[in-house]
């Protein structure tokens, strides 16, 4: 039988001191953040390790603590006309803590003079304001509101505040996490020292993140098990490619050395430019491919780019509606679009579209929206393929033909609105909880989902491509 990972069948790895307060323990902050501290710590340059919070009740803290919190990153893929096919036993993470559980240790992190950073991924949706949320909560229930707690309880003690880099893939998501706090602070009556405090000892940053991570590698567990001679239930695939974009200031290139350990980390005073490109090029696509591929049977981002209907639709979609909103010279964004396109075609990582699924709503929101109302704006007609991966969406969200995976808020807002179906489309689409707007105003938009609702409905999302397409 084979051994679990663990410390006991691997001594030599080193637990370095916390450093870092990590919110969110899935996939992609092992495979990001934490596997970039450990490049760090390779280097001698970091000494540190993560501890990691849960920012829901179910989490992955048990089966990070049978092991010991290592793990194995395996990264799969071409980086510079080179494969890659690299496993390595991550030993940054200290320990994972459930504050639902064990809110005392969540405090008590605020003790630490050694922490100093604090990251997050707790998805698009994790960074928002739920009014009613109580300082008396063990825990408060949003992220912001954990995170409000531990910074007041960091306060009462008289100790440093902390460089706060959260990850999740809202635009200006340092900022609009700064104000949420701020928001609790006032709402608990936590009194303007505080507010002072948080101004003046705390760095909230604003960033940009880029790997993609399909995460657990279910169909080849058992091959890797063998070749690696251990068992890791917490193991992660990734692409070799990483782009992380931090908007802070210069110091902090000293203070978290990720780009003198060679790292594609990028320290700037304005990261706009960045987050256009990777968020509309990028995560745009991801966001729109998703719900037209499962409705079709497909089941992972390769099987998209290998089928000529589809991947003719990503190139279209990519080439006639994003770059042409996009303010920054033509020939760069085409170049950074052949490169996604070309870690799509990663013939090493299985990226499941369910995966990408998650969350899908806040997604569209954020990656593919802006685009469709700048370009209704602009040329007086909306984005076809937008429209259509839009309507596909909503169809997907009936729960019918495709699995959900929201928040119990957003999907209650969609069994109702599915509840008369021959309203539905004016129902969500004037929902400004969910898309900060009534879409229903916008000239054509619900004629054109009604449309496209009825066409999925007659045929499968490939004819309707066809169509589109040519």
């Amino acid at each position: 039988m084979t051994n679990r990972l663990s410390r006991s069948t691997h001594p030599e790895l080193t637990l370095h001191p916390e450093r870092m307060i990590q919110f969110g323990e899935g996939n992609f902050m092992r495979a990001f953040v934490d596997w970039q501290l450990q490049q760090m710590n390779n280097q001698g340059l970091f000494n540190g390790s993560a501890v990691l919070v849960q920012p829901i009740e179910q989490g992955l803290g048990g089966f990070m603590a049978a092991q010991d919190n290592l793990y194995t990153v395996l990264l799969n893929g071409i980086m510079d006309n080179q494969t890659v096919n690299s496993r390595e036993i991550i030993s940054s993470v200290s320990r994972v803590i459930n504050p639902y559980s064990d809110y005392g240790s969540y405090l008590a992190l605020a003790e630490n003079d050694e922490l100093e950073f604090i990251t997050s991924n707790t998805t698009e949706a994790g960074i928002a304001y739920l009014p009613g949320d109580r300082a008396d909560g063990t825990p408060p229930k949003s992220f912001p509101g954990k995170l409000t707690a531990l910074l007041h309880r960091r306060f009462e003690l008289g100790k440093k505040g902390f460089v706060i880099i959260p990850c999740e893939l809202i635009d200006r998501n340092g900022e609009k996490l700064q104000e949420i706090v701020q928001q609790y602070a006032a709402d608990w009556n936590l009194g303007g020292e505080f507010l002072q405090w948080l101004k003046e000892e705390n760095t909230f940053c604003c960033s940009l993140v880029d790997r993609i991570v399909p995460g657990y590698p279910r169909d080849k567990a058992a091959e890797l098990e063998a070749e690696l001679g251990y068992l890791d239930n917490v193991m992660v695939t990734a692409e070799p490619f990483l782009f992380w974009v931090i908007e802070g200031p210069e110091s902090l290139t000293e203070r978290l050395p990720l780009a003198k350990a060679g790292l594609n980390v990028v320290v700037t005073p304005d990261m706009t430019p960045y987050r256009e490109r990777k968020v509309h090029l990028l995560n745009g696509p991801h966001t729109a491919m998703v719900p037209l591929g499962l409705l079709a049977g497909l089941e992972t981002v390769e099987d998209i780019m290998n089928d000529e209907t589809f991947s003719r639709f990503v190139k279209q979609l990519i080439e006639d509606e994003l770059i042409p909103m996009l303010d920054l010279p033509a020939e760069e964004l085409l170049s950074y679009a052949g490169a996604v396109q070309e870690r799509f075609r990663n013939p090493f990582i299985r990226h499941e579209l369910t995966s990408i699924s998650l969350n899908s709503i806040s997604k569209f929101k954020t990656r593919l929206l802006p685009v469709l109302l700048r370009y209704q704006q602009e040329r007086g007609k909306l984005p076809e393929r937008i429209t259509l991966a839009f309507a596909a969406l909503l169809l997907s969200y009936r729960g019918d033909r495709v699995p959900l995976q929201d928040s119990p808020e957003i999907l209650e807002i969609f069994t109702q609105a599915w509840s008369d179906p021959a309203t539905f489309a004016s129902t969500i689409l004037s929902n400004t909880s969910l898309w900060g707007q009534d879409l229903s105003l916008l000239p054509g938009l619900e004629a054109e989902i009604n449309a496209h609702l009825q066409q999925l409905e007659k045929q499968d999302s490939r004819a309707a491509l066809q169509q589109l397409v040519g």
